[in-house]
């Protein structure tokens, strides 16, 4: 099985490094077996964070045709608004403090990366599957509509707004 780890400006880096590790160390228990990659929309890229500044580097270009698994991270940024945090100044290299999670995730509509998930979604060999705040990117795509999802508690409301049938637990497999 093959894995594609996207990544996009904010990323949330536990969600991307944590399966990363994981998927990685089952590559290595099963002779290979699982395979995994950080990707992009745009294709090889340093892509940063919504942590500190850290940048991870996308490998290749998301593939929607290629079996396997996508796996879509969640932002890391502030909850609130601008307002939470008057006059704070990013560090170099830093994404601009006012970037809240939502406003990360909806910049992914104005990449390619909704059009890829997409096309994704309806390869019969490739599952798509999110971290936390993940499933907010495939639903304000509109990829989720009436579908079941869930997401950090935070932004339940959220994923009510565009259609999906939010769900309260940890799992949901729709």
């Amino acid at each position: 099985m093959h894995v594609q780890i996207v990544l996009f400006d904010g990323f949330d880096p536990l969600d991307v490094i944590a399966p990363f590790e994981v998927l990685y160390a089952g590559g290595t228990a099963s002779d290979g077996a699982v395979t995994v990659e950080l990707v992009s929309a745009e294709g090889p890229r340093e892509v940063v964070s919504g942590t500190g500044g850290l940048a991870l580097r996308a490998g290749a270009a998301l593939d929607p045709h290629r079996a396997g698994l996508v796996l879509v991270p969640g932002a890391s940024g502030r909850v609130g608004g601008p307002d939470e945090t008057p006059g704070e100044q990013p560090a170099a290299g830093e994404r601009k403090q006012d970037d809240s999670i939502p406003v990360l995730l909806g910049r992914t509509l104005k990449t390619p990366l909704p059009a890829l998930l997409e096309k994704a979604m309806a390869h019969p060999q490739v599952t798509v599957a999110t971290v936390c705040g993940g499933s907010l990117v495939l639903a304000m795509a509109g990829l989720l509509e009436g579908r079941y999802a869930t997401t950090h508690h935070l932004g339940l409301d959220m994923l009510d707004a565009t259609g999906v049938h939010a769900v309260s637990a940890r799992v949901v497999d729709d």
